[in-house]
């Protein structure tokens, strides 16, 4: 059974990089900010097509998602020059801006390795209880897309040698995830 959101409450989403070691001109970046078909920690799972609505909306709009750092709107670092749907997700790819102090400090933070996530800043606008934790969301509004520490899907793990290391993102996930509901409690 679907149900929309009539909340308009913004939601995150977490994501590793898929490029962070093919850092380009110094300061474009690129990579995955939401992998389809893949829960992350909170069971949630985004369906192929979800953003299509919003991306063309925003286009016939003449505007553009947003690059911010960790989700803090009085933040933006850079500047999204493409952002689109493929077979795997939602590709990003944009420019980091060393002439302000937040887009130097990411670019410094991304070459040393100590940054490497992407989150979305969204709004679920249909999708369904899934059978097992979480949902499975069919259609959302993407509002922004944020460097952050913390990704949600350690699936997409980059280290700084371009190797993924999937055990030890697991087991830093689950510790995270563990830690975190034990603050809620």
């Amino acid at each position: 059974m679907f149900y929309t959101n009539k909340n308009y409450r913004l939601e995150t989403k977490f994501a590793h990089f898929n490029g962070v070691a093919a850092l380009k001109n110094e300061c474009e970046i690129s990579g995955y900010a939401s992998v389809f078909g893949k829960a992350d920690q909170s069971g949630d799972v985004v369906q192929s097509g979800a953003y299509q609505r919003c991306l063309k909306t925003l286009a016939d709009a003449g505007r553009s998602v947003k690059m911010l750092w960790q989700h803090d709107p009085t933040k933006p670092i850079g500047v999204w020059d493409e952002v689109h749907e493929d077979g795997a997700g939602l590709f990003v790819k944009g420019r980091l801006l060393p002439e302000i102090q937040g887009g130097s400090e990411a670019l410094a933070l991304i070459k040393a390795g100590a940054i490497e996530g992407l989150s979305i800043g969204y709004r679920t606008l249909k999708a369904e209880k899934s059978i097992n934790k979480g949902r499975l969301l069919h259609e959302l509004e993407l509002w922004e897309v944020s460097l952050v520490t913390f990704p949600m899907l350690p699936q997409a793990r980059v280290t700084t040698d371009g190797k993924a290391d999937d055990d030890l993102a697991n087991e830093l996930a689950a510790a995270l995830n563990a830690a975190r509901l034990e603050m809620l409690a």
